[in-house]
């Protein structure tokens, strides 16, 4: 990951940056730990974290609203050091003219979701792309098809908007997020197939399965009539476990084949198969026409939040039946003109993070952006709402 180790440095320098507002658009002061929040304008605004290590100070993206692009980081990153005069004990920084940029305009965000207008009549969804071994391959065989490709490993993200780029593909969008809150973005009955390839299969952890019986209702509502949910895997464990969720409504239409050959390997799945290990694929097609998802939620606070509330919000989380909500680190603007308090909430197993920033006059809102429109969400919104409204 990008970052910076500096030498300790006044921190005027960057009050005197977000005054002038073109590169730092604010800072603010954690009350309970060596750490702040710089606000960055590099093709969109993202959050810098400094911590202070007494000898020296390192300076990263912080997790919640870093960008897939690592190189705006590192451009942020250098500006940011050029414009403060930090003095840099060690970097990472540099920009490779031989690493090959990735494909942004193909790099979506879960907002761009909330009313897509896709550019093709057929659109597939693969979840966990890995590789992108299949996700490409796909891609070049069907250029009639919007191949979305949505993985939660962000290395892995980044190198398949390279080979977007490399290979001139236009028929790939690639989204860094959580597959099932995704998939309840998604309009009814427009997806031609969605492909779940040797998910994690979580043995310890089973509740952390993307396979699940809302997965699958949700999988049959996104899906035309005729199109498929395809899960290979190969774990007996998961195979098993699938069958059970695959079983539970009343009428479906799903069959098992075994050790079936794909024209494109994942280097996985070459290894597995090298180890004699069986294959097992599940096919689910969905039959009928669902109702169209009603997810209008609004996830604007209508009024003012009291400063005063931020310093008795719980620090434990507050959990009702459907959601939750935890408050993380709050964080003090320098110039005293509000601040920033780090949030997760939602349902219990996809969990949202996100930023509450709130102005002098108490006006509140999400940041990087909005939830995504669920009804956890929208749920565990108004519970956010009375704890900090009162």
């Amino acid at each position: 990951m990008p970052h910076l180790i500096v030498d300790p440095f006044e921190r005027e320098r960057l009050d005197r940056l977000v005054e002038e507002g073109a590169l730092c658009t604010l800072r603010a002061v954690a009350e309970d730990r060596p750490i702040e929040l710089l606000g960055i304008r590099e093709e969109g605004e993202f959050f810098l974290e400094i911590k202070d290590r007494g000898e020296d100070c390192l300076i990263r993206a912080d997790k919640i609203t870093r960008p897939l692009d690592s190189n705006r980081i590192k451009r942020a990153l250098k500006r940011l050091a050029e414009a403060a005069d930090l003095t840099i004990r060690h970097s990472n920084i540099a920009l490779s003219p031989t690493k090959p940029p990735i494909a942004a305009e193909y790099d979506k965000k879960i907002r761009d979701f909330e009313s897509a207008d896709f550019p093709l009549e057929k659109v597939a969804l693969e979840v966990g792309f890995g590789s992108g071994r299949h996700l490409l391959w796909q891609a070049k065989a069907h250029p009639d098809t919007l191949f979305i490709g949505i993985e939660i490993h962000t290395p892995s993200a980044q190198q398949v908007l390279k080979q977007i780029e490399l290979q001139g593909l236009t028929n790939i969008w690639v989204v860094n997020y959580d597959a099932r809150l995704l998939l309840e973005m998604l309009p009814s009955n427009r997806l031609e197939a969605i492909y779940v390839h040797f998910p994690v299969p979580w043995d310890k952890k089973p509740h952390r399965r993307v396979i699940s019986e809302r997965f699958l209702e949700e999988s049959l509502r996104a899906l035309r009539p005729g199109g498929i949910l395809e899960l290979r895997t190969d774990s007996d464990n998961y195979y098993r476990y699938a069958l059970e969720v695959f079983s539970v409504p009343p009428k479906i239409d799903f069959r098992v084949e075994k050790n079936r050959e794909l024209p494109v390997v994942s280097k996985y799945e070459a290894r597995w198969r090298r180890m004699e290990k069986d294959i097992y694929t599940l096919t689910v097609t969905a039959e009928a026409l669902s109702p169209e998802r009603k997810n209008d939620y609004n996830f604007t606070f209508d009024k003012p939040l009291d400063p005063e509330r931020v310093a008795r919000l719980p620090r434990k989380a507050v959990v009702v039946e459907e959601c939750f909500v935890h408050f993380g680190p709050r964080y003090r603007r320098a110039d005293g003109l509000g601040g920033v308090i780090e949030c997760s909430f939602g349902s219990f197993d996809r969990p949202e993070h996100k930023y509450l920033r709130y102005d002098e006059r108490g006006k509140v809102e999400y940041f990087p952006d909005s939830p995504v429109r669920t009804a956890a969400n929208a749920q565990a919104h108004r519970l956010i709402g009375a704890m900090i409204h009162g």
